[in-house]
């Protein structure tokens, strides 16, 4: 199976995972220990041989076929229908391509980095920021007066990468007033995050509501952290002796262009600090010591039989006081398409919930066939409370399905374990049969 090695969360890998929801094509995604650790992997000699810049993304399929930059791996990843099936429309493609790199990016990077705390407020910088997203927004705008996609009237290479690049403008800066200017371009920005196969890599994306300032305290806690890496990539105790005179005449150099963009270093820097984000508090920290041990129900789970070992252990263990048992069914069944994307959509949950692996299991199941679909699953948390709430990094699917607590002694809580653990049974619930589970443990 093909591999894309990245960090979490990171915009320009979208691109590529998107293009294979919707070509089919097989992509195992490596952003988290052990299989890919930022600063770390890509800086070993066997992950340089394939990738000589030590950048991500950067794909390498099964036959040993390399590719890095985003656009081509992307590119390469996609069927004719997005790449665009006629000179004509490749070249279109290829110019939306261009101008998210040449025309969005760099305003985007000015305005938004500052925000998450990881470049320094420049008040004129910001502000030609603004002006030139508004001039990029009125060009979309005015394209897709008539049109619902870039290219064409399906989704393209064009949608997927330019949607990808005004992601973090959405998420942090471009508030309601700021954006009713554009309608034509919400309702396409819109449109694109709900495709499925959008929602399978992106999650639910919440636009913002009020406009995100710099923090300077966020920029102090990170600033140590982009210095270390900074010394390490560019070579030791020396080149981090000389980042003071570097950074002065970058400013320097930027005052006299008049540049709002980030010079492309820096840029990099922004990129591994957004990777390596600070350690956060346990979410579970305030609740109690539970008497259920989780890794052992996981094992037995794992190891034994469901029905005649698993499940007795299960109830056998189980701490009423310290866990708590949800049943979650995804509210859109009428969107839900090929049931391997619906799968997908499962999938991508899971891997966004990562750090919630070790206080939570689930048994989430598709049910039907193509076109008539249906997902519901059986979750464990710790504590009473619906765990997503505890952690931001954890909300981004959970508002897609509605959420039931079930009582823990009732018949229903009984066969619901049972029968979503063992992925046999009448569901009788659902009405759909059983078309393929899976496990999130």
């Amino acid at each position: 199976e093909a591999t894309l090695y990245t960090y979490a969360e990171n915009w320009r890998a979208y691109k590529a995972q998107i293009a294979a929801q919707y070509s089919g094509a097989r992509l195992k995604v490596a952003s988290s220990p052990p299989a890919f650790t930022f600063g770390q992997t890509n800086r070993s000699p066997a992950f340089l041989s394939n990738f000589p810049l030590g950048k991500v993304p950067a794909y390498q399929g099964d036959d040993g076929f390399c590719l890095f930059e985003s656009n081509a791996i992307a590119h390469y990843l996609s069927n004719d229908a997005l790449r665009g099936s006629t000179p004509q429309t490749s070249a279109q493609v290829l110019q939306w391509v261009s101008f998210a790199d040449s025309e969005v990016i760099p305003p985007a990077s000015a305005w938004v980095f500052p925000t998450l705390g990881i470049m320094q407020f420049n008040k004129q910088a910001t502000e030609q920021a603004k002006e030139e997203v508004k001039r990029v927004l009125a060009v979309l705008n005015q394209h897709l007066n008539t049109r619902t996609f870039l290219v064409e009237e399906r989704v393209s290479l064009a949608d997927i990468t330019v949607v990808c690049s005004l992601l973090w403008l959405y998420k942090q800066v471009l508030e309601p007033a700021f954006r009713q200017p554009y309608p034509n371009v919400n309702r396409w920005f819109v449109t694109c995050i709900n495709q499925p196969q959008f929602k399978a890599v992106l999650g639910e994306v919440k636009l913002c509501e009020k406009m995100a300032q710099f923090d300077a305290k966020k920029f102090a806690e990170i600033q140590p952290k982009k210095e270390t890496l900074s010394k390490k990539e560019k070579g030791g105790k020396d080149a981090g002796k000389q980042q003071p005179q570097q950074q002065q005449e970058k400013k320097e150099k930027k005052k006299e262009e008049k540049k709002a963009a980030p010079p492309a270093e820096e840029l990099d820097e922004c990129e591994a600090a957004l990777a390596s984000e600070p350690k956060t508090k346990d979410p579970f920290a305030h609740l109690p010591k539970s008497s259920f041990v989780m890794d052992e129900f996981k094992r037995k789970y794992s190891n034994e039989d469901t029905l005649t070992v698993a499940v007795p252990h299960f109830w056998e263990n189980f701490d009423r006081e310290g866990y708590s048992i949800w049943y979650g069914e995804y509210r859109f069944p009428e969107e839900l398409a090929m049931t391997f994307m619906s799968c997908n959509l499962i999938t991508g949950m899971f891997q966004r919930l990562d750090k919630l692996r070790k206080n939570a299991f689930a048994s989430v199941i598709l049910f039907g066939t193509n076109n008539n679909s249906s997902i519901s699953g059986i979750w464990v948390f710790r504590g009473q409370d619906l765990a997503f709430n505890l952690s931001e990094d954890w909300q981004i699917d959970y508002e897609s399905y509605s959420w039931r607590k079930l009582d823990v002694d009732s018949e229903e809580c009984k066969t619901m374990v049972k029968e979503y653990f063992a992925w046999e049974g009448e569901f009788k619930h659902v009405g759909k049969p059983f078309n393929q589970g899976k496990i999130f443990k």
